[in-house]
């Protein structure tokens, strides 16, 4: 059982590592997976994420479904939704994150991989919204975000049938960013994380929380908001490093303050 994490040059790798399940996760591996996000949230030294699956069978096929139905746990639960939070259930990560996708991408899986910025798929990828097909909804964020991702009646399509489709489908209808082979998966993967981790950080972030918040402001509320975090970015160390950086026509080195 394992939720493996990997930090390496501003690089945060998660590894969903339970490869003989489809990366299928109970609640255990769903615990390991919150901390995991919370530690891509807080730590500093983490400027982009990457989370892929073991193997080259699945990315992962979403919850353990037998651990589900058989430990429904105490009624309380129902009113502690803030605790052991994903990126998917809803917990705030303003780190850009990459979904690496190698197989099976299915139910809990596919909710991960929407929740996600960027996305590269291998061209054996297979995704799919399949929980109606075991008499659930796609929680986590599957019936709220689709409709969001994708075009009305395709998305409807998917959420009420829990038909499965292929990479190349993914692809068409811009559910994820490009399709390589998988011999080449992770290293596409981390050649955009590195790019990422080269910008100011702290640009990064407020590019991506404001974007995020775009959903739910107006043209005028989202303008403001733009115009009050450019100045708030104006009195940091990066702006002034990349005004530098560009007089003396060299790369930046950003800090993140």
């Amino acid at each position: 059982m394992s939720i493996d994490l990997d930090i390496d040059g501003g690089i945060a790798t998660i590894l969903i590592d339970r490869p003989a399940k489809l990366n299928a996760m109970d609640h255990a591996h769903y615990r390991q997976l919150s901390r995991a996000w919370v530690e891509v949230r807080d730590n500093p030294e983490i400027r982009v994420a990457i989370v892929t699956g073991a193997g080259d069978k699945a990315f992962s096929v979403g919850a353990d479904l037998k651990s589900f139905t058989t430990a429904r746990g105490e009624l309380s639960e129902t009113w502690m939704p803030q605790r052991d939070m994903l990126l998917n259930r809803g917990l705030e990560v303003f780190k850009p994150v990459i979904a690496a996708v190698n197989g099976y991408c299915l139910g809990g899986g596919m909710t991960l991989l929407m929740a996600t910025d960027i996305r590269i798929a291998s061209d054996t990828a297979t995704f799919g919204l399949t929980e109606v097909k075991r008499g659930l909804i796609a929680a986590n964020g599957g019936t709220q975000r689709v409709l969001k991702q994708l075009p009305h009646a395709i998305a409807m399509e998917l959420l009420l049938t829990g038909r499965s489709f292929d990479a190349q489908e993914a692809l068409r209808w811009g559910l994820v960013n490009r399709v390589v082979p998988p011999a080449g998966l992770m290293g596409e993967a981390r050649g955009l994380a590195a790019a990422i981790a080269e910008n100011a950080p702290l640009a990064i972030q407020a590019s991506k929380e404001l974007a995020l918040r775009s959903h739910d402001m107006d043209l005028a509320a989202g303008l403001r908001a733009e115009q009050l975090t450019n100045r708030l970015l104006q009195t940091s160390d990066d702006v002034a490093e990349g005004a530098r950086a560009f007089a003396e026509k060299r790369a930046p080195h950003f800090r993140g303050i």
